[in-house]
């Protein structure tokens, strides 16, 4: 959730800076990695290192003349959704992205295992459920679609705070979908994000838990071809 909250004062204007854990999870191959790149780093790559463990990506956006957001997003990897770390990865994140697939249907299947998980394992500092955003990702591959009526229901009926047909290949709708996200984070109350809580990342903690991934996760990366 809320990690810090910083104020730094320029001429008459005064900028409040947010950091915010974000977790993007959903089945292995789905593009979590490839749109992360593509809203962090501008780019997108057909070939990403298969993600073993967590890996993680900063983002920082100007929101407006008083905000500056610093989202911290981390990739999960596919197959973790029942490893024994995953409370680990969850903790403290004040937001939750699902990504599927819309050309392997299968992945859609997983998207409530994916929600359940997340509604298990984390919430805001209220004890209220994160807000989830749902990604259905390839949509610029041909002869894929998606029936927008179908997903506003399930999305309704699932509290899902909305969804995107996203690309990371075509840059379709990432920086949409992830201003509605921030725009939503922002709105939480401040009982939902207060520091010191189960939102916040104290700089301690964030050190101590990044040394215990990079000692679980030094495994050889195999390569992998896919993802938009």
């Amino acid at each position: 959730m809320e990690a810090a909250s910083n104020e730094a004062t320029t001429g008459k204007n005064t900028v409040k800076e947010h950091l915010y854990k974000v977790l993007v999870i959903g089945e292995f191959g789905v593009g979590k990695t490839s749109l992360i790149r593509r809203y962090s780093e501008g780019y997108f790559s057909p070939n990403y290192k298969l993600t073993i463990g967590v890996d993680f990506a900063l983002k920082s956006v100007v929101w407006d003349g008083t905000n500056k957001v610093n989202l911290q997003l981390w990739d999960i990897a596919g197959h973790e959704r029942f490893g024994h770390m995953t409370r680990v990865y969850y903790k403290y994140a004040i937001a939750a992205i699902i990504v599927f697939d819309l050309s392997r249907p299968a992945t859609f299947d997983s998207v409530l295992k994916w929600l359940e998980d997340v509604n298990s394992k984390v919430m805001l500092s209220d004890e209220q459920p994160v807000p989830v955003m749902l990604l259905a990702n390839k949509c610029d591959i041909e002869d894929v679609s998606v029936e927008h009526e179908k997903m506003n229901a399930f999305c309704k009926d699932k509290n899902f705070i909305g969804w995107f047909p996203t690309s990371a290949k075509s840059n379709q709708n990432v920086d949409e979908a992830m201003n509605f996200l921030i725009e939503h984070i922002l709105s939480l109350p401040s009982s939902a994000k207060q520091p010191g809580e189960s939102g916040s990342v104290p700089a301690s903690i964030m050190s101590s838990m990044e040394d215990s991934f990079e000692v679980a996760d030094k495994k050889p990366k195999p390569t992998s071809s896919c993802c938009q």
